[in-house]
């Protein structure tokens, strides 16, 4: 949380706005981590935290343990080169971990405009999203916990998908206005006490505020930060 907290006084109190001395579309981890705030309110989809069984008006924080990050120019502006760009860009030296795209507002509600869900998008990727299998790590018995040869194919330049389960995808609105997309993935095992491996995944957790909230907010109302005062 200390990375958080220095990305907190750079903006707060050093000053850095948005568009102005941060030209950042979204960002990215190497700027002391990544914190996002999904947009609910631009998203034409329902939010992250609604997918993994909160109510909608709960406050919550979903902590995700990434590998790697690419910050993407998309193709196109239209549905498929959005989902071109998708496809395309995912690393095959990440294996089938978890993924997360992040989709600026404007890609966001060109998809869902033509009549794409977040489960029609998840299972295209997961379909479409291939690489020789020579590319792969399966190709090498790297990280495989099932029978490698249950998933190789007949010839080492045949394709097989990055991502078999869907379920392994998560898509999130967020970011500033451009052509950019953000994609997170992460490992789906790491070593366990208990059985050797555990699946790793987003945990989301609700957010209770305290009982004087209502009354703190009213007393640091006036508090703003520097770059309001430009």
């Amino acid at each position: 949380m200390s990375c958080f907290a220095l990305g907190l006084i750079v903006k707060n109190i050093g000053g850095a706005r948005k568009g102005v001395e941060d030209m950042g579309v979204m960002g990215n981890p190497m700027k002391y981590s990544m914190v996002l705030a999904e947009n609910e309110e631009e998203s034409p989809w329902e939010p992250l935290h609604v997918e993994h069984g909160f109510k909608k008006e709960d406050s919550t924080l979903t902590v995700f343990y990434p590998n790697s990050y690419a910050q993407v120019l998309s193709y196109r502006t239209d549905d498929k080169g959005i989902l071109s760009t998708m496809t395309y860009n995912l690393l095959p030296g990440r294996r089938d971990g978890l993924t997360c795209i992040v989709l600026i507002p404007s890609h966001a509600k060109t998809l869902a405009r033509k009549g794409w869900s977040k489960r029609d998008i998840k299972a295209y990727i997961s379909e479409f999203a291939r690489v020789p299998f020579y590319q792969h790590p399966y190709s090498m018995g790297s990280f495989v916990s099932e029978d490698t040869s249950k998933i190789a194919p007949l010839s080492p330049s045949d394709f097989i998908r990055l991502i078999p389960n869907p379920e392994k995808i998560r898509l999130i609105v967020a970011g500033g206005p451009e052509n950019f997309m953000g994609i997170i993935r992460g490992s789906s095992v790491a070593t366990s006490l208990e059985d050797g491996e555990v699946r790793i995944g987003m945990v989301t957790k609700k957010i209770e505020l305290p009982a004087n909230w209502d009354k703190l907010v009213a007393k640091y109302k006036n508090v703003i930060p520097t770059y309001a005062r430009y």
